[in-house]
């Protein structure tokens, strides 16, 4: 079964589309199908969650002062982030650039569903890269895709639950990736 070719794919290559490396690993591929739906990814418990699942966000405007805010709120008041002549210097940047974490927390701010429901509670985050930087008057929109669920026991007198792994791209104005990473949710089971 299913098992089997899991365990021996520890040692063996297969070729496919990525569609159907997703359908025998059920872990998405970047490439394989995507669903979108008209209900938020974050509106659904874990059993009507499906590997493929996609949302893509609107998209917001980073600012100067949304750099000089988040500098003065975190501490982080690295160079890059501060002045433009000093940026430009390392030979890396055209100019002042925007904190990765404020890009990261701005992504969340795009795709998370405020509201109380079956997401209860961001479990992690891993693989995070910062691909191209992004300059104050970029735009960023991201794509949350379903890469992964894997079912918890239930906690004793606990609530149901299960963990997801999204895949984050969070995208410039000009579609070219900023950042990637996947991030972890306990998200509460019907069943």
């Amino acid at each position: 079964g299913a098992r089997g070719v899991l365990h021996y794919m520890q040692r063996t290559a297969i070729q496919g589309s990525p569609s159907m490396i997703t359908a025998i690993t059920r872990e998405w591929t970047k490439g394989a199908d995507e669903t979108a739906d008209a209900v938020h990814p974050f509106r659904k418990h874990f059993d009507e969650l499906e590997v493929g699942d996609t949302i893509i966000t609107g998209s917001r405007l980073i600012t100067l002062e949304d750099v000089v805010n988040f500098a003065n709120l975190s501490g982080d008041k690295f160079y890059a982030h501060m002045s433009d002549e000093d940026a430009r210097t390392n030979g890396v940047f055209t100019g002042r650039v925007a904190h990765g974490y404020f890009i990261v927390s701005a992504a969340a701010g795009l795709f998370v569903d405020p509201a109380l429901g079956p997401v209860l509670a961001n479990y992690g985050l891993e693989g995070l890269r910062f691909t191209k930087p992004v300059y104050p008057g970029d735009t960023i929109h991201v794509r949350l895709t379903v890469k992964q669920k894997t079912a918890k026991d239930t906690p004793v007198d606990g609530i149901p639950q299960g963990v997801v792994e999204w895949d984050v791209e969070v995208r410039n104005q000009d579609n070219e990736a900023v950042a990637v990473y996947s991030i972890l949710t306990l998200v509460a089971r019907k069943h």
